[in-house]
């Protein structure tokens, strides 16, 4: 024994080790697949970028689906889903910043709330976690 560890010990330790980073690998290809979707959304759908303009559409009825950034202020966030209930869309809330969602939408500048109205040739209203609301 080189170190004082027992083997049970350091068994258990690589064990959670190689856990974890089975869910990042899988939580990275979602993101891939969200991004993906996104950027077809930006090439052939409609969008509003912002969150006046998304409040906009959710009034109107408009919406789709919202997506919101991970950084969103809680204040802010809680409004959005509440219009998103009355107006029956669905919320997504993506994994990364906003930072995260401006790039993901092509843009070169922070997105912290986005609405799809036509979602295009993308199928991202039947596949996001948060659309299910607005398909029943």
């Amino acid at each position: 024994r080189i170190f004082n560890i027992n083997l049970p010990f350091l068994f258990v330790v690589l064990v959670f080790a190689t856990s974890g980073k089975m869910g990042l690998k899988k939580n990275k290809k979602s993101v891939e697949n969200i991004n993906s979707r996104l950027a077809l959304v930006m090439k052939s759908g409609k969008y509003h970028l912002g969150l006046n303009a998304t409040l906009k559409t959710l009034r109107s009825g408009k919406s789709k689906l919202v997506i919101l950034a991970s950084n969103t202020p809680p204040l802010r966030k809680s409004e959005v889903e509440y219009y998103a209930m009355l107006a029956k869309t669905g919320v997504h809330h993506y994994t990364g910043n906003n930072t995260d969602l401006g790039t993901a939408c092509g843009k070169y500048f922070r997105v912290g709330c986005l609405s799809i109205t036509d979602p295009g040739d993308s199928d991202i209203i039947r596949t996001l976690p948060g659309a299910e609301a607005a398909q029943s």
